[in-house]
């Protein structure tokens, strides 16, 4: 089984894991099916995820630690001198060469190389993820008849027969670019593994053996559809890989293709951020792969500004905290090199940016940058604002807490507001990998959008907006450490998730509608606080003028 009968994906790293399992189209209809593809284990196996993320994380950063000490030592008073010069003195921006300078040949050859690969084998390659590619290639070289041994010695699992020919058809279907065909014999895969049709002795292997299977037939899928010019048909499939396998960076380079393919290129940009995050994470040492997904991310940030009309940015290198001082700098010096955009100026307060040519994971930690955005649209930079300075993410088009706005009052509050703030948010997230304020919230930023989407009545949409929403919570434990406090909070996202696509219970008793619930409340009373403070100011101020005019009138007298 080490030839034919391994896989193609390395087996995510938790013990507890989900069966999904997906028709190739998310129709309105299909929406209730989503549950039985993904399996009820979705958000109970948040926790095994978590520890085994842990566990990585604690392995290469000892490694770093060791390898880059002395590095450290050397150039850390250097670096601190000069990023702060930058910050305090030229303020340089950072504006990314036209897209032309990364052809699309360039581009087509990197997914060529990362996104299509392994595409005329099938293969189940059931080992770890630090295991090296080499060792991935000499045991399919060996092409063993007995059941072969995992890194750890343990026999590896039989994949079932009428899986494994279900597979093979498909896959000479094809070589042989028979797209359509090969499609519709990789969803009757999908199929057999919901049916528990995945290996021969199911309570034998561990869940992720069948959860890596599930999230590898997804990932061949997404390359039919893209195959097939059809996007949108692979876009949910890509999500659905990386719920199945976060650790697996082929996963998010696929994901970051298909938005590439419609042209959603700020989420291109951090789905490729992520990829080369996981591929470093995960043991991956050679740096031609990690240079050619950096040269994709760059190429993705620089495509999304320079279709951007409504907003310009600007990136400044800082080695210590920037105060408010220093940001007022920074926005005079942005407001002076971008007068068409200084309607509204707006620093990100929440985390650091990371630009493509200054990550470099294995060695030292990135350079870090403050993004600056400044807009045409006063009234786009004011919500941008007002949404940051929530203690946790809210897309809201309510006004007050208890005051639901009708179908024609939404409808417009997404045309003159929601589609003009979305691509900021997409695009702030394409140089964070983190967020500062919580770390649930991009998945929580994209279940807002989703419910929003849901009371447009595009139910379609919305599903695969839940879908990428629960690909980021998946990926969160292996991005950054977590409180058990935010352990629990994702644990209730994902379960909501779920229960959405399935269509049970209302979208009100959300938690992420709940969470919305407490910041509306909260806007409120610093409103009333503020409408009370203001007209505090107003009487002493009028008090004060009573005053000095009978002051005034006895003086004359």
């Amino acid at each position: 089984m080490c030839g034919k009968n391994k896989t193609s994906q390395p087996r995510r790293g938790s013990k507890k894991s989900n069966v999904a399992a997906n028709k190739s189209n998310d129709s309105p209809e299909a929406l209730q099916e989503a549950k039985n593809h993904l399996g009820d284990g979705a958000a109970e196996n948040i926790t095994e995820r978590i520890k085994m993320a842990e566990k990585k994380k604690k392995k290469k950063s000892d490694y770093v630690k060791t390898v880059s000490r002395k590095r450290k030592a050397e150039n850390n008073e250097k670096l601190a001198v000069k990023e702060e010069e930058t910050t305090l003195e030229t303020v340089d921006q950072f504006i990314p060469t036209p897209l032309s300078h990364i052809p699309l040949k360039i581009l087509v050859d990197i997914e060529m190389e990362l996104v299509y690969t392994d595409e005329e084998d099938i293969s189940f390659e059931f080992s770890d993820p630090e295991v090296s590619t080499s060792t991935q290639s000499a045991c399919r070289d060996s092409k063993k008849a007995d059941a072969p041994s995992a890194p750890d010695g343990s026999t590896l699992p039989q994949i079932d027969k009428q899986l494994q020919m279900t597979l093979q058809e498909a896959s000479a279907c094809y070589r042989q670019n028979n797209y359509t065909a090969a499609a519709e014999q990789f969803s009757t895969a999908l199929e057999l593994c919901s049916k528990g049709v995945a290996v021969d002795h199911p309570f034998e292997s561990f869940p992720e053996d069948i959860s890596s299977i599930a999230s590898f037939i997804e990932t061949k899928l997404v390359t039919c559809y893209l195959k097939l010019k059809k996007p949108d048909d692979a876009l949910n499939h890509s999500h659905r890989s990386i719920i199945l396998n976060p650790a697996y960076f082929r996963n998010h380079l696929r994901q970051a293709a298909v938005f590439r393919c419609l042209e959603r290129y700020s989420e291109a940009a951090r789905s490729a951020m992520i990829a080369d995050y996981m591929y470093w994470l995960t043991g991956g040492t050679e740096q031609h792969i990690s240079k050619l997904i950096k040269l994709y991310w760059q190429a993705m940030i620089e495509e999304a500004i320079t279709r951007e009309e409504a907003f310009s940015v600007m990136y400044t290198p800082f080695a210590r905290e920037v105060k408010a001082g220093k940001i007022n700098k920074i926005k005079d010096v942005f407001a002076k090199k971008h007068p068409d955009y200084k309607e509204r100026i707006y620093t990100d307060p929440h985390g650091v940016h990371i630009l493509p040519q200054m990550a470099r994971w294995p060695s030292l930690p990135p350079q870090k940058c403050l993004l600056t955005l400044g807009f045409r649209n006063k009234h786009i930079g004011k919500v941008l604002e007002r949404w940051s300075s929530r203690k946790l993410p809210i897309f809201s088009d309510r006004k007050a807490p208890f005051c639901p706005l009708t179908s024609e009052e939404t409808k417009r509050y997404w045309d003159n507001t929601g589609k003009n703030v979305m691509p900021v948010i997409d695009f702030i997230r394409s140089t964070k990998l983190t967020d500062n304020r919580c770390a649930c919230s991009p998945g929580i930023e994209k279940l807002h959008y989703a419910s929003f989407l849901g009371r447009l009545g595009r139910a379609e949409e919305q599903s695969q907006v839940i879908n990428q929403a629960m690909a980021e919570l998946a990926t969160i434990p292996y991005l950054q450490d977590i409180s058990q406090q935010d352990v629990k909070l994702l644990q209730s996202l994902m379960a909501d998730a779920m229960d959405t696509l399935e269509g049970r219970r209302s979208d009100k008793g959300r938690v992420w509608n709940k969470i919305q619930q407490i910041g509306l409340i909260e806007d409120y009373l610093y409103q009333v606080e503020d409408n009370y403070l203001k007209n505090k100011r107003l009487r002493i101020a009028r008090t004060q003028r009573m005053r000095m005019k009978r002051i005034q009138d006895a003086q004359q007298r």
